[in-house]
């Protein structure tokens, strides 16, 4: 018989939970719920639970901005929890959210990737949602995707750092960073966008010093990072 930590949980949801366990514990990644009421982790499986150093009372004991901030990154947290706010609001029966997140284990510094997937896993009487379900699966593990998946979140982390500096461009200076990043010389450009070469040299000008670069390196990380090639 499982006991359940969480004091403040249902009979409902405690059986619903029960119903589940052996298949959470079987999953080929870690499972975790959460109590949409505040948020704090109703259930996790036992091999989360063996990464984590922890136990299921000590885990669901935690205050929820204590947890995250012992475990996650918080700036991951700036891109998914939007998204997993929005499919609260739309309240979706099937509908899946899946996002890249930063798992710090107890004993170390460094950062562990996970692709983590959330859904709707119960509702109360008024159809509201109750308990979310995740599943995470580490980075690490996925060998035959473990480079594809970090020029992704390299990209992510470019993204979301240089924000700021791709919002000063203008809608035409962001087309010739697309041309710049093609590798493409000011008369090619100039002959497309059918404007002066010297107008181009002074668009390409522009962009390098509100984008606070020299590097042609750079000025493609730009580009991919905010899919404009």
């Amino acid at each position: 018989m499982v006991k359940f930590y969480n004091q403040n949980l249902t009979p409902e949801m405690c059986g619903k939970i029960s119903m589940h366990i052996a298949t959470f514990n079987n999953i080929p990644g870690v499972v975790i719920l959460h109590d949409l009421r505040n948020w704090t982790i109703a259930y996790m499986s036992e091999n989360n639970l063996q990464l984590l150093d922890t136990t299921l009372d000590e885990i669901c004991s935690l205050p929820t901005e204590v947890y995250h901030a012992k475990y996650f990154n918080a700036d991951d947290a700036l891109d998914y929890v939007p998204k997993i706010a929005a499919l609260m609001h739309r309240n979706s029966e099937d509908e899946t959210v899946s996002f890249y997140q930063q798992v710090k284990f107890p004993n170390t510094q460094d950062w562990h990737w996970y692709l983590s997937s959330i859904k709707i896993f119960m509702r109360d009487e008024e159809e509201h949602p109750l308990m979310t379900i995740t599943v995470s699966i580490p980075v690490d593990a996925m060998h035959h995707m473990a480079n594809k998946a970090q020029r992704i979140l390299d990209e992510n982390d470019f993204s979301r750092n240089h924000y700021a500096n791709f919002l000063r461009l203008s809608k035409r200076e962001k087309t010739i960073l697309r041309e710049m990043a093609l590798g493409k010389s000011s008369i090619e450009i100039a002959n497309k966008l059918c404007i002066s070469s010297t107008t181009v040299d002074t668009h390409r000008r522009n962009i390098r010093e509100k984008l606070n670069t020299k590097s042609s390196f750079e000025i493609s990380n730009y580009a991919r990072a905010f899919d404009l090639i």
